[in-house]
């Protein structure tokens, strides 16, 4: 091996050599043992505590995502009842028209911009299809 051979190491261009994280750009990362928070969700796995080991980037540097190691991610938590219900309650107040009609649809209202469905805001017309209409009031309770 003469002298030329031995000058020669192998770097990474991606290491930016001042100890912080590897930046990689958009589709560029090839690596089979890191994924991003959403690559790791749909494995059925989380980052589990463990740190960023890079990041990825696109539209020139606008926007980023931090890439994990795969093999040190865990097994996600499964739904409990309590998680559940919660969700579904926060749902329904997004869903669940606060206007006199109080039907709960099957997508979210526009609740900060108009404040109700759009029948109780300018009186269009909603589909019947779209929502559940609320529970009739019980009249045995008030006598």
């Amino acid at each position: 091996m003469d002298d030329q051979d031995q000058d020669l190491v192998d770097i990474d261009p991606n290491d930016p050599s001042d100890g912080s994280l590897p930046v990689y750009r958009w589709k560029q990362a090839g690596r089979a043992n890191l994924a991003t928070r959403r690559q790791l969700r749909e494995m059925g796995l989380r980052p589990g505590g463990a740190e960023p080991v890079a990041r990825i980037e696109c539209r020139g540097g606008k926007r980023w995502a931090w890439l994990y190691r795969i093999d040190l991610a865990k097994p996600k938590l499964p739904m409990t009842l309590a998680k559940e219900a919660a969700l579904d309650a926060a749902m329904a107040a997004r869903q669940t028209c606060p206007g006199p009609c109080g039907r709960r649809y099957f997508h979210c209202l526009p609740l900060r911009t108009l404040g109700s469905c759009l029948e109780c805001y300018d009186g269009t017309p909603a589909d019947p299809t779209s929502y559940i209409a609320p529970p009739a009031p019980d009249h045995r309770l008030a006598a």
